[in-house]
């Protein structure tokens, strides 16, 4: 049986994932903060599909959470999922810098740190995929760092996908629009300006995201509505960009 890693697992993009692959008979190793949250998913996982499931608990916005989850990706894993994320209240520059760095601390360094942990038993099985948990926010300006932090997770996963080319290793950064999770909430953000067509299920990202995989793509936008979007957003001024972006929620 496969094993596949993913952080961020109890909730959200991250469950999803853990429940799509838990059904393709992945063994599964869940990172996150919450320990009562860690376990009694791994009990949900394992009742309903029989696999089995490691919980590491892990703060990654922290050198000892990020150390643990490196520590274990160097035992070996076929599928790294960095998903943790979250997003702060408020807009650049009126986030403390404190919380500015926990979000570059988790959304950069940690990707970037867990992809070159699980490379090197990828490379000498000459298998394994990575996908990155990016966003389509990575594709437009708006006045907060979350956005740059994605553009960053998105231009890395392309660099790093080109450089294992000319392996069996796959690495791809996937990128949903608005999905309905914890995210807004866990952010004091008011989401009620967001149009109900943007909204996407989490069980349809990781769907798309997956099959994209598959095919060997390096950046996977889910839903023909967000490609329309992305597509559109490169003709469309950065100045453009953030009056819309300001109306519709980051």
């Amino acid at each position: 049986m496969p094993t596949a890693l993913i952080t961020g697992a109890t909730a959200g993009i991250g469950a999803a994932f853990a429940r799509h692959l838990a059904a393709d008979a992945y063994s599964l190793v869940l990172v996150a903060r919450d320990e009562l949250r860690l376990a009694k998913a791994a009990d949900q996982l394992k009742l309903r599909y029989g696999v089995r499931v490691e919980v590491l608990p892990a703060d990654l916005a922290t050198e000892e959470g990020l150390a643990k989850v490196e520590s274990r990706l160097r035992d070996g894993v076929d599928l790294l999922v960095n998903n943790a994320g979250f997003g702060n209240a408020g807009h650049f520059p009126y986030v403390p810098v404190e919380n500015e760095l926990r979000m570059l601390k988790v959304h950069c360094e940690a990707v970037l740190r867990l992809t070159l942990a699980a490379l090197p038993g990828m490379r000498e099985r000459d298998r394994g995929a990575i996908v990155n948990v990016a966003s389509v926010a990575a594709f437009f300006g708006s006045r907060s760092t979350y956005s740059a932090s994605k553009a960053w997770v998105v231009n890395f996963s392309e660099s790093a996908a080109a450089t294992v080319s000319d392996s069996g290793i796959r690495i791809m950064a996937l990128c949903p629009g608005f999905v309905r999770t914890e995210f807004h909430q866990r952010a004091s953000m008011d989401s009620s300006g967001i149009p109900w067509f943007l909204w996407l299920k989490a069980e349809d990202v990781v769907r798309a995201g997956m099959r994209d995989l598959a095919v060997g793509k390096r950046v996977s936008v889910p839903d023909l509505r967000y490609k329309l979007i992305v597509a559109a957003g490169r003709l469309v001024p950065r100045g453009v960009q953030a009056m819309v972006s300001r109306r519709i929620g980051r």
